[in-house]
C-alpha cells in the first residue's frame, strides 16, 4: 500500500467500510460485534491493554490499515509514547526485521494521530 498519511489511510478505509456495511450488513455487524466483545470493553484486561496487543499483532502482520485504526484508538485511550514504544520493542523482538520496519511506520502513525512527539 502506498501511504500518504495514516489519518488518510483510516479515512479511506472507513469510507469503503461504510459501503460494505450497506452492501453486506450481516457480515459487517458480525465483525463489529466480535470486535466489541473481544476488545471494546474492560474485562480481565483493560481496553487499552487489548488495543496494545492488537497493535503488536498489526505490526507483526504488516497491516497498514490495522496500524492506523489501532494507533488512533491508543492515542484516544491516553496511552503514553513510552508505553507505545515499549509495545513496539516487544513486537520487534518477536517479529525481527520485518516488525522493525513496521514498528517505524507505527511510530509515524502515532505522531500523525497527535501522539506525543517524545
Amino acid at each position: 500500500m502506498a501511504l500518504s498519511s495514516y489519518p488518510d489511510v483510516v479515512a479511506d478505509i472507513s469510507a469503503h467500510a461504510a459501503v460494505l456495511s450497506k452492501d453486506i450488513p450481516d457480515t459487517m455487524k458480525g465483525f463489529s460485534a466480535m470486535a466489541k466483545a473481544a476488545a471494546g470493553v474492560d474485562g480481565a484486561l483493560a481496553e487499552r491493554e487489548k488495543e496494545l496487543i492488537a497493535m503488536g499483532i498489526a505490526v507483526a502482520l504488516r497491516c497498514d490499515g490495522c496500524i492506523g485504526f489501532h494507533t488512533k484508538a491508543l492515542v484516544k485511550l491516553g496511552v503514553t509514547r513510552a508505553e507505545f514504544e515499549e509495545m513496539l520493542g516487544v513486537t520487534i523482538y518477536m517479529g525481527g526485521g520485518p516488525s522493525l520496519m513496521y514498528a517505524a511506520q507505527a511510530l509515524r502513525a502515532w505522531e500523525e494521530f497527535g501522539g506525543a512527539k517524545s
